[in-house]
This record gives structure tokens, C-alpha cells and sequence, in this order.
């Protein structure tokens, strides 16, 4: 079959395109299979199925086109487009991690300069920038689970590259979160594999920095994560309640407000710890933090979070208090002040919590009254200037009938000596 053209579509491929804007996967498959069918067809724009797909947010659709051989790294499209940016475009994270996995380029640029993360940022699509920030494929860390050169075993067990991954494809950078992930993988939980685990990471970091096309981004990742899984390995060795006494160390909160000291001075210990003093992101994130006194915003997590990932000012987002973890909902009963994801991570922050619940409860209270205060000032306000308004308006209608008077009168004279005239 001839190499595919621009707009040039047998009547089986223009239905495919059909199919594809109505979301009907059954009828994608069979017309598929048909001998006439193109996977990487070009409708007049230079776009393929899999682009229309991914534009339109159709994961099925898209696992579908992919698994017939559609090519992710097409760059046909009018304005140099790929199913990347298109997934990115959409919104859907899902999609953009399924482009990402089947080999998209992330620093392809379009006719306009801009490569998927930017055109993701460009339209508000921050979790897709996310996603594709945060990427790393299995098969880089799949490579230090087999022997190299004169090796006897290989740098990391095949039996840890699951879980090890799913850790370096979080973006919840929230480092009870990550402790959270290792205690619930026995796999992970042993110190021998946190130390190998740690090892890989470190490798990595390196790697990322020394490689032609520097990434000083994925290499503070590495770096950071190291550094969680390395305070494991110590916590494991020294402490009885192993996980859960570093667990409570993160989230301990000062007496006086509850932040988490110890978590905050981590971080910034993690960032500083950063091998290579020259990178450009490690500067910019000590210019940030180092002014910022402990308890203040920007706290050393949210600027790390913000470097790493992308996420610009977690506006219209809620985190979870004990694991960072996005889009919680549940409050405290008592002083709705701090959210969770749920109730196992309400009970971990509770022992620390209490001590300043109720005072939270308390400033909440006061702020509601000073607010409820504030607005029925404001509405008595709003209602004397209403009154003022329409007393204006009376005033303003008596001193019209007034001038009208004399007129009147004078009218009213006029007809009465016609009258007088007319009976005479």
C-alpha cells in the first residue's frame, strides 16, 4: 500500500475518521482490519487517526490505534503537531501517558516553536505537564537490572524495578508519601533493597547531568528520592517502629501552629545535599528557600514541587495535610481547617493534630464571625445608601411637581374664563 499523503483517503479511511469523532472503538476494529485501511492515513491536515484520538480524549480509541502499529512520532501535521501535543492539548493524563509509553518525543518543537509540555502550560493542561515532566521510562531503569561488562549481578533485582518505578513515576513528591509507597511494598521495606534502590537513583542523577542533553530536572528527582528511600534504610536499621516512627517524624508538628519542622528541614537538607553545585535549578531553588524563614510560605516542598513537576501555584486544588496527595476532600469534624484523602491518613496525623485542633477550630470560629460581622455591615450599608437613594428620588419627584404648578394654574385659569365666556 502506497506511503500515506495528505487528504488522500480511500472511503474506508474517511469513515475511520468518522468513527474515531463518534467514539465507536468495535467499529474502529473492523475497519482496521479492512485491506484498504491505513493506520497512519493523513486526513487534508496532516493528521492521523491516533491524533484525532488523542485530541478528542478517546483512550480506548487511542490504546486501539496503537496497538495496530499507529505511529506516535507522525509529524505530518500542517503546523508540526504530534499525538503528544495533541494529548497534552486534550487534557487527558491518561492518553498523555499512553503516547509517552508507546516512545513520544518530548522535545519535539511545533511550527511555532513549542514542544507538548509547552503547548500543554499554553492552554491551562498543568497535570499533562506533569506527566510529561515526570516520565521515565521502564526501559531506562530496566537497563540497570541486567549484567553489565564484568558484573556478577546486576546493579538493581528485577524483582524491584516495579515497585522502585512506580516511586520515579510519582508526582506526589510529598516524602510521607514516597515512605508511604516503600512500607507498603515488602519488596522495598529491607534495607539491602533500599540501599540497592538508592544506588540506581544515584546513578541516574548522574547520568541525567553528565548526558549531551543535560537534564538538571530529572537528576534533583533522583537525587531527592535517593534521599527518602537512604533515611528508610536508617530508620529501618535503628528504630523498632521501623517506618512508622519516620512516618510520625515527618508529620510532628510544632506546638505552636503544627507545622512540620522536621519534614521542612529534610527537604532542605535533601536540596542541599544536591552533588553537583553548579546546576542551575539547585541555585535557583536555594534563592528561593534560603530567605524563607522555617513555618513560612513557600515551604522547601512546595518550591521543589513546583520545580520538578511544573505545577504553577496549586490553584483551585486541595492536598492532603498528611500525604500531599491531590484533590482531597475530607475535612477534620472538629476545626475543618486541615483536609485528608481519607480516614487512614487522618488517623496517622491525628496524634500530632490534636494538640492544635482546637485552636484551629477557634481561629476559625472568630474569622466566620469577623466575616458574618463584615457583611452585615456591609449590608446595612448597602441598604442606607438604597434608602438614601430613593429619598433623593422623592425629593427630586416633589420639587418637579412644584415647578409644574404655576403651569397648571395657570391652565387651569384659561379654561375657566372660556368657560365664562362660552356661558355668556
Amino acid at each position: 500500500m502506497s506511503a500515506p499523503t495528505k487528504g488522500d483517503l480511500s472511503p474506508s479511511e474517511k469513515e475511520l475518521f468518522q468513527v474515531i469523532s463518534a467514539g465507536n472503538v468495535q467499529e474502529a476494529s473492523r475497519l482496521l482490519g479492512c485491506k484498504d485501511v491505513r493506520v497512519n492515513c493523513l486526513d487534508e491536515y496532516g493528521m492521523t487517526p491516533l491524533m484525532h484520538a488523542a485530541y478528542k480524549g478517546k483512550a480506548d480509541m487511542c490504546k486501539l490505534l496503537l496497538q495496530h502499529g499507529a505511529d506516535v512520532n507522525c509529524n505530518q501535521h500542517e503546523h508540526g503537531y504530534t499525538a503528544l501535543m495533541f494529548a497534552g492539548l486534550s487534557g487527558k493524563t491518561e492518553i498523555t501517558w499512553m503516547m509517552l509509553d508507546a516512545g513520544a518525543e518530548t522535545d519535539v518543537t511545533n511550527s511555532v516553536g513549542r514542544t507538548a509540555t509547552q503547548m500543554a502550560a499554553f492552554v491551562g493542561q498543568h497535570d499533562c505537564v506533569t506527566v510529561i515532566n515526570n516520565y521515565f521510562s521502564r526501559a531506562r531503569l530496566d537497563y540497570y537490572t541486567k549484567l553489565q561488562g564484568l558484573e556478577k549481578e546486576p546493579k538493581l533485582p528485577a524483582k524491584l524495578a516495579g515497585p522502585l518505578h512506580k516511586i520515579i513515576m510519582s508526582t506526589n513528591l510529598n516524602p510521607v508519601k514516597v515512605v508511604m509507597l516503600v512500607k507498603e511494598n515488602p519488596l522495598l521495606a529491607e534495607v539491602e533493597a533500599l540501599d540497592k534502590c538508592r544506588r540506581v537513583m544515584e546513578l541516574i542523577c548522574e547520568k541525567c547531568i553528565k548526558q549531551q542533553d543535560m537534564n538538571e530536572v530529572l537528576a534533583m528527582k533522583m537525587h531527592y528520592i535517593s534521599c527518602v528511600l537512604g533515611k528508610c534504610a536508617s530508620f529501618l536499621k535503628d528504630r523498632e517502629d521501623k517506618l512508622d516512627g519516620l512516618i510520625k517524624s515527618l508529620l510532628k508538628g510544632r506546638d505552636s501552629d503544627g507545622f512540620p519542622v522536621f519534614q521542612e528541614k529534610f527537604i532542605r537538607e535533601c536540596i542541599r545535599k544536591f552533588p553537583y553545585c553548579d546546576a542551575t535549578l539547585l541555585q535557583q531553588l536555594v534563592r528561593s528557600i534560603a530567605p524563607v524563614d522555617i513555618g513560612n510560605d513557600p515551604t522547601a516542598l512546595s518550591v521543589l514541587t513546583q520545580a520538578i513537576t511544573g505545577q504553577v501555584g496549586f490553584m483551585d486544588t486541595e492536598f492532603c495535610t498528611t500525604c500531599g496527595e491531590k484533590g482531597a476532600e475530607k475535612r477534620c469534624s472538629i476545626c475543618k481547617m486541615v483536609i485528608y484523602c481519607g480516614q487512614e491518613c487522618q488517623k496517622m496525623h491525628w496524634f500530632t493534630h490534636k494538640k492544635v485542633c482546637k485552636k484551629l477550630q477557634e481561629q476559625r470560629e472568630k474569622q466566620e464571625a469577623e466575616t458574618a460581622k463584615l457583611r452585615m455591615k456591609q449590608s446595612k450599608e448597602e441598604s442606607k445608601a438604597a434608602q438614601e437613594a430613593a429619598d433623593i428620588m422623592q425629593e427630586l419627584s416633589v420639587e418637579t411637581k412644584s415647578e409644574e404648578t404655576p403651569s397648571d394654574a395657570a391652565a387651569e385659569t384659561s379654561d375657566s374664563t372660556s368657560v365664562r365666556a362660552t356661558d355668556n
